[in-house]
């Protein structure tokens, strides 16, 4: 399954948010397709894959003192597209 989290911090969390990130690494089941900066404002945007979505919970449990984190499963537009009924 692939899932998109919008990870956002207050301004003052940004030191810890790099001290935590730094050197991190991804638990086992988990694999990041990409990560991307908002370059205005405290938000990382993460697309991954994972088999079991537990291991989500795994991921994010040492960020929720100091970051809110929306997980959204996703899919190709394309395929989904295909899969939708037709009307």
């Amino acid at each position: 399954m692939l899932f998109m989290d919008i990870w956002t911090w207050e301004p003052d969390k940004r030191d810890e948010v790099i001290k935590r990130a730094t050197g991190l690494k991804s638990p086992e089941g988990m694999k990041v397709l990409g990560e991307w900066l908002d370059l205005t404002g405290n938000r990382i945007f993460l697309l991954y894959e994972v088999d079991d979505p537990r291991v989500i919970l795994e991921a994010s449990y040492i960020w929720t003192d100091i970051a809110k984190v929306d997980s959204v499963p996703v899919m190709d537009a394309k395929i989904a597209m295909e899969l939708m009924p037709k009307v």
